[in-house]
């Protein structure tokens, strides 16, 4: 990708954009912090041992020196000897190896997460290009790490020079030790020149693990344009949203005029709003609208009402004001109690109506003036309206 390009890649990158990469296998990993981790246990085994594992190791290959009169009197044994010796080196040392590996397999998953892809393993295309191999040897990537590999290097080969100078005087005198001392004295300068060489691993990956962060983070990093492109496709064209609201509305509204038929009364004002109420006597809630609608959707409720024969109730002033202030499945405001409560009992005296106990006469509902709307919505600045 060009210098410029990259310049332009100004945005931090997207959740969707990154678990893309992970799904692909790319996520920030430190090779640096596997190896440190290992090195750093093996030398706390070490430690804790307090040099049993050393001198156990010294008597294994003290024996492998060792020879009885029956293996000199038959060569053929020595294999089978030395295979015996390399037996118990490796049972002494597993723990050491069972430890690394373990701390191996924990560490590599600190940086990045653990993960498993088969598109990273996966055969590309753009993998077999002669011009994609020789910008991954010759590229900017390939030349930090080179100067990564040399630096580590260096400062792990000036540390074990520092210990190697240091010791030096020690490491003469193995010469004159008898075979268990001098392994004895041997392992204890390298564990002495492992503790340096695990600090050293230490401090590159203390480096390292944040750099390998920051430059995953910058190779993430997406243009204006790009998050523009990845937002319309997660949320669709504009065309694509309005067919979605609109099909939203279309099967809120099913389920709302499903509702109707449930209603005790329709208030209406006439023509041009329309809201359903429902009330339930033996409750101690408020009464719930569970439909409402202007114009053609007043007039579909209507319809529907009347299909149900559930009760209309002209009263222009309630019914805009139960429109505007009340949504579907909400109780109506408390402002509102009197007036609704003055329409449901005159529906229910109609539905008890009898030649000896005819219906109540209609009442003329009464909204409180912070309750006046005009059919736009706005506010009716007026003492009081009657229906």
């Amino acid at each position: 990708m060009s210098e410029g390009s990259d310049q332009d890649k100004t945005e931090e990158p997207t959740a969707r954009k990154l678990g893309k990469a992970r799904e692909d296998g790319q996520v920030a990993r430190s090779i640096e912090l596997p190896a440190a981790v290992m090195v750093i246990g093996a030398f706390v085994i070490l430690m804790m041992s307090g040099g049993w594992l050393v001198q156990r190791l010294s008597v294994i290959f003290s024996k492998g020196f060792v020879f009885d009169r029956a293996t000199i009197e038959k060569p053929l044994l020595l294999p089978s000897q030395f295979a015996d010796q390399l037996i118990s080196a490796m049972v002494v040392v597993m723990p050491i190896i069972a430890f690394t590996f373990v701390a191996a397999i924990i560490a590599s998953g600190a940086t990045g997460g653990y993960l498993f892809s088969l598109q990273a393993v996966s055969p590309k295309a753009s993998k077999l290009s002669l011009v994609s191999g020789l910008q991954r040897i010759f590229g900017v990537n390939a030349l930090i790490e080179l100067g990564k590999a040399l630096l580590k290097f260096a400062l792990v080969a000036t540390v074990l020079w520092w210990s190697l100078m240091n010791n030096m005087d020690s490491l003469v005198k193995i010469g004159q030790m008898g075979l268990e001392p001098a392994l004895s004295a041997a392992g204890s300068m390298i564990l002495q020149s492992a503790l340096w060489v695990a600090l050293s691993l230490a401090v590159i990956a203390m480096i390292d693990v944040p750099y390998q962060k920051y430059a995953f983070t910058k190779k993430m990093r997406m243009t204006k344009q790009e998050v523009k492109d990845e937002y319309k496709q997660m949320e669709g064209s504009p065309d694509v949203k309005a067919q979605i609201r609109r099909r939203q509305r279309e099967m809120a509204n099913s389920r709302m005029m499903q509702r109707v038929k449930d209603a005790d009364v329709v208030i209406t004002n006439p023509e041009h709003f329309a809201v359903a109420l429902e009330y339930d006597p033996t409750g101690d809630g408020a009464p719930i609208m569970v439909a409402k609608g202007s114009d053609h959707m007043a007039k579909l409720i209507r319809e529907e009402a009347k299909a149900h024969g559930v009760h209309l109730f002209e009263a222009p002033p309630l019914a805009r004001a139960i429109y505007f202030t009340t949504e579907v499945e909400q109780q109506v405001p408390e402002d509102l109690y009197h007036a609704v409560a003055q329409v449901i009992a005159y529906v229910f005296s109609l539905e008890a109506a009898s030649p000896m106990q005819p219906a109540q006469a209609k009442p003329r509902v009464k909204v409180p003036k912070t309750m006046l709307f005009n059919p736009d919505g706005s506010r009716l600045k007026e003492e009081g309206a009657a229906a």
